[in-house]
């Protein structure tokens, strides 16, 4: 039984609990040992983008004794940008030798949670039901800094009754991309408009990502248009049917 210690991340654990609630739930269901360490935080990603590298470094390195104490064969998140995150720390610690080796240790073990499914438990078909009209949005860090791309369609094509629909400019960013959308606002909107629009066009009645960020700032949008379409995360749609099992 594979031991896998969960990381949460900020917008899960304080935004979107559902999403911990269904990896967890999940990753149970696929025969892991699950644990939470309660002192994790931040994984230093907001810093490190804002360039503020020092400070960031003290995260990372609670962030690395935080994981080290869970004594786990795998850290696994909900989030490809954060994760992507964490597996730069060996770049963070490039001029420490010793912090480098305990951060690519760290590194090593770290996956977004599609990736782990598919290719560490090499599992396509979780046993999911939910019969729904979706479209799916590719986040930015997942695709281009983390390779992930084949992982969730995988996933999403074996749950039963879901009919997934081709979004046009899947992979365009959503505007979000954390400090961006403050730093740039007019732009962020720009973005997000055109990703609202590919996804009413897409005739889908939910949209289904992989980072709460990027549901947070499409799903804002749609809200605030009156778009009555749903934002779910991955693992809550793969998580349904099979809750119970």
């Amino acid at each position: 039984m594979p031991k896998v210690a969960l990381f949460v991340t900020c917008l899960s654990d304080t935004l979107f609990p559902s999403v911990g609630q269904a990896t967890v739930e999940l990753l149970e269901h696929l025969g892991c040992d699950v644990s939470f360490p309660f002192e994790q935080t931040c994984c230093g990603q907001p810093a490190y983008n804002s360039g503020y590298h020092e400070e960031t470094k003290k995260v990372a390195k609670h962030m690395i004794e935080t994981f080290e104490k869970a004594d786990a064969d795998y850290i696994v998140g909900p989030s490809g940008s954060c994760v992507m995150m964490m597996r730069d720390y060996p770049h963070l610690f490039k001029d420490d030798l010793a912090w480098k080796a305990r951060a690519e240790a760290h590194a090593a073990k770290t996956f977004e949670l599609t990736q782990f499914i598919v290719d560490v438990l090499e599992v396509k078909d979780v046993g999911a039901k939910f019969p729904a009209k979706a479209t799916y949005h590719a986040s930015c860090h997942m695709t281009r800094l983390l390779g992930i791309e084949a992982a969730p369609g995988q996933l999403l094509k074996h749950v039963d009754g879901l009919t997934m629909l081709p979004l046009d400019g899947v992979h365009n960013c959503c505007g979000f991309g954390g400090t961006f959308s403050v730093k740039m606002p007019d732009v962020s909107v720009q973005m997000v408009d055109e990703k609202v629009e590919s996804i009413l066009n897409s005739g889908a009645d939910i949209l289904i990502g992989a980072d709460a960020s990027c549901l947070m700032n499409i799903g804002g949008r749609l809200h605030k248009q009156g778009h009555p379409i749903k934002v779910m995360h991955i693992a809550e749609v793969l998580n349904e049917g099979v809750k119970q099992a």
